[in-house]
């Protein structure tokens, strides 16, 4: 059972700044401009969280939920954030080729 008082700590204080499968919805509801960029959704509850994951999946069925896919502005705004994701995560001493999932 799901603990209904706990909330999400946010992006920035997620795992190596958010390099789990919860920031990557967060990092895709940036994308879509479903959240401005500075909301890192602190303090969320997992029926929030669930609720923008259901937006974020829904904006990625046009594209077939591949970055490949995306129009232009889409893509370079995808790598803009993915990127500022994975310069922060190694700042923070992430390595993408260890196998430590949390």
């Amino acid at each position: 059972m799901v603990d209904a008082t706990k909330t999400y700590e946010g992006i920035h204080n997620d795992y190596y700044g958010g390099m789990t499968p919860t920031g990557s919805i967060i990092k895709d509801a940036w994308l879509f401009e479903l959240l401005p960029e500075e909301e890192t959704c602190e303090g969320w509850t997992a029926a929030q969280m669930q609720t923008l994951y259901e937006r974020v999946y829904a904006a990625w069925e046009p594209y077939g939920h591949m970055v490949s896919l995306l129009p232009d502005e889409l893509q370079q705004r995808h790598q803009r954030i993915h990127d500022a994701a994975v310069t922060r995560a190694r700042e923070l001493g992430w390595d993408p080729d260890l196998s430590d999932e949390t």
